[in-house]
């Protein structure tokens, strides 16, 4: 399975790059993980103009990469779930592709286009630490649907 995380992120060095790699490692052996920060200078001159021009931005980058698997927009609209209805989402697929919107969120045409639209938590937290949890939960899912030991 190949599972693709897109994120409005700048490309940058971090402290979490360790803990992004070792997750990463973790999930390879379930699936091909590919991960795509994307921050272009529409994006950069969009948080100049505000919030709504920013998230057409976000849609802009995005839209590409729709429609090549089952989608899933991180939103903190969105549903919250279980570990357990979390790996049903990744269950009997060939690929899928999860969103991570920018700081103003996604638009709700983007949004209305995935397949699901779920949040991680109620709590607010940046966008290097929902990928981290993201992709724990990635690992998590697929360790309950290979009834490996991890989740329990």
């Amino acid at each position: 399975m190949d599972v693709s995380i897109y994120s409005i992120a700048k490309k940058e060095r971090t402290l979490y790059d360790p803990l992004y790699g070792e997750l990463k490692k973790m999930v390879s052996r379930f699936a091909t993980i590919n991960d795509v920060e994307i921050f272009g200078k529409n994006v950069t001159k969009a948080h100049t103009i505000g919030e709504e021009a920013a998230r057409r931005a976000y849609t802009a980058s995005l839209e590409s990469y729709l429609n090549r698997g089952y989608s899933i927009a991180l939103h903190p609209d969105g549903k919250l779930i279980d570990s357990f209805a979390f790996s049903k989402l990744l269950s009997d697929k060939i690929a899928v592709q999860f969103y991570i919107g920018g700081a103003y969120g996604l638009e709700e045409t983007f949004l209305r286009r995935c397949d699901k639209v779920i949040s991680l938590s109620p709590l607010t937290m940046s966008h290097k630490i929902a990928k981290i949890v993201l992709l724990e939960q990635i690992y998590r899912g697929f360790s309950i649907l290979n009834n490996h030991p991890y989740h329990k």
